[in-house]
């Protein structure tokens, strides 16, 4: 419960919590103020689902591809050398006589069983997920047409609506997928109008962007570093 506010001291005081609250109003010393909100549901699509944009992946497939043919080629050439009677190449000797002397439980046999197991699950996970983390997709107006903002170009629209609220001398934005971090400096104004104010400001932004899953909203504002 918030205590009443003095009518001789207009600072508001912060409600004291216990852990961060799902929504609503961090604790906060007294030369900071802080406030969290979870995003909002996305809203309905007429265009349709706006899902992830997928990366071409084209360089780890490409290395692939590449090992791939590169061993196998070999390999062939060795193969059909054999059916010709001819001697197997020596790496292909030594390589079979090392593995024949060698017991399943020794280091270098763990290690490279490790490695092309840890490989393999890359690749998997390269196979599996979108990529792409710093494309956000916007909202579908139209079916058949699908438009993504960067991330950074999101922080950027967010900080330059900061920086024209009354008290905020600087301002530093940090966008993920789901939430927007802002940190912002005052030195003038009471921190929590300053906080409420950006709060305000900042959400109309983060809706102006349109995008298909707004992002929530984490702000704090706090007074600069006292020089000396």
């Amino acid at each position: 419960m918030t205590e009443p506010q003095d009518p001789e001291n207009p600072t508001r005081r912060m409600p004291t919590v216990g852990a961060t609250p799902p929504g609503g109003v961090l604790e906060m010393d007294q030369s900071a103020s802080g406030s969290t909100y979870e995003a909002a549901p996305a809203p309905e699509q007429p265009g349709g689902r706006a899902g992830r944009f997928w990366s071409g992946r084209r360089i780890p497939a490409a290395l692939v591809a590449l090992v791939v043919l590169g061993g196998s080629g070999i390999l062939l050439y060795d193969v059909a050398a054999v059916r010709a009677d001819h001697p197997a190449m020596q790496w292909r000797r030594s390589v079979a006589d090392d593995l024949a002397s060698r017991h399943l439980d020794d280091v270098w046999v763990l290690a490279g069983s490790a490695l092309a197991a840890a490989l393999g699950l890359w690749l998997l996970l390269l196979a599996l997920t979108p990529g792409l983390r710093a494309l956000l997709p916007m909202s579908r107006r139209h079916t058949g047409v699908r438009a993504g903002l960067d991330r950074t170009a999101a922080a950027l629209v967010l900080r330059d609506r900061a920086v024209e609220v009354a008290g905020v001398q600087s301002v530093r934005v940090k966008m993920s997928r789901r939430r927007a971090t802002v940190r912002a400096l005052s030195h003038f104004r009471e921190l929590d109008d300053v906080r409420a104010d950006l709060d305000t400001v900042l959400s109309t932004a983060v809706s102006e962007l349109d995008l298909a899953r707004p992002p929530g909203l984490s702000v704090r504002v706090r007074r600069p570093a006292k020089k000396g």
